[in-house]
């Protein structure tokens, strides 16, 4: 049998996002939305979270939106029912809150998690649920490209959590046969992603710095090299685990195939951008004791497995995302 491609017709399908107002959330619900399915997003909009109603402009009548936490067992019960496809999604992603608020980390990531699952079990046993998690499971890597069969060593609260959310997805698979894959994303980026600030994401930190002519932040000396991954390529890669059956219990990398040092990396977008400056500056100590160093990812069990490849070279990407920004800025600062 051949294996499913994300041009399969998705019109009528029943489809659920959690967190789908934020960054990854809100660009997977617009491709849904053109392929024909019933788009349902829900999404508290909690502060810091990363949500923003503009991520939806245009599909506002395309897209059903409802402001339910993850946490909320009875809304989440109602959401649920009848989705043919959940993108779980939702989450406290940044490393650096998890270390300031734990609890809250723990409460988003593991127990609403958790009750979140055992609300699929008894509500929706038969739906596929795509999970986000994080190459941050890891922790140092010991050697380069990391696969899925890298000992996990997470150094930070956030990603103590999100380990134990893909091991409950995993378990609720193995045990109720909850069919359940997990997504382990690195440095996603593009349009929609938070720009104000490093919570989720230091490229859009990054973009922000430029656009506001100031220097871009580049901690230490700048040698560790990451990959990156343009969201339309990560939105492909959540359709195609979505309809690949052979992907139910399994743990997937995802992330870019043009590793780069991160000075290069602000190098390339002041060229891009057209001017700039960076300025190599010491790791504050809170971020350096949660650092991973150097990490990029080994794609050959998704390659092979789901038939899928990031498409989007690191230029490409990282022009079309400045253009973004640059024309939508008020919507973002």
């Amino acid at each position: 049998m051949n294996p499913p491609s994300i041009e399969q017709d998705f019109s009528g399908a029943r489809i659920l996002i959690t967190g789908g107002l934020g960054f990854i959330g809100s660009n997977l619900a617009r491709r849904l939305a053109d392929l024909g399915a019933e788009v349902t997003v829900m999404d508290p909009l909690l502060p810091q979270m990363g949500g923003n109603p503009f991520n939806l402009a245009g599909y506002e009548e395309r897209v059903r939106v409802h402001p339910v936490d993850l946490r909320d067992r009875a809304g989440v019960a109602v959401m649920v029912r009848g989705q043919d496809y959940i993108f779980n999604l939702a989450g406290q992603v940044s490393h650096v809150q998890s270390m300031e608020d734990p609890i809250t980390d723990q409460d988003i990531n593991v127990v609403g998690q958790l009750a979140f699952l055992e609300t699929c079990r008894r509500e929706n046993p038969k739906t596929k649920i795509v999970y986000a998690g994080t190459r941050q499971v890891y922790g140092p890597p010991r050697c380069l490209p990391v696969d899925e069969n890298h000992p996990l060593n997470p150094v930070d609260v956030n990603a103590v959590n999100k380990l134990a959310a893909e091991r409950y997805h995993l378990l609720y698979h193995r045990v109720y046969g909850l069919r359940s894959v997990v997504l382990r994303m690195t440095n996603v980026y593009g349009p929609r992603m938070r720009v104000k600030d490093s919570l989720k994401t230091f490229i859009g930190l990054w973009v922000r710095q430029l656009l506001d002519g100031e220097e871009i932040t580049v901690y230490g000396d700048g040698s560790p090299v990451r990959d990156l991954l343009y969201v339309d390529d990560a939105v492909d890669a959540l359709l195609l685990s979505s309809l690949n059956p052979g992907s139910d219990g399994q743990v997937y990398n995802l992330g870019g195939d043009e590793p780069i040092r991160l000075l290069d990396l602000a190098k390339l977008m002041i060229e891009i951008h057209g001017s700039g400056r960076y300025n190599k500056i010491p790791f504050p100590a809170d971020r350096k004791k949660i650092d991973i160093g150097s990490y990029y990812s080994d794609l050959t069990k998704i390659r092979l497995e789901l038939v899928w490849q990031p498409l989007t070279r690191l230029r490409n990407g990282l022009t079309t995302t400045l253009d973004y920004y640059r024309r939508y800025r008020d919507r973002y600062w």
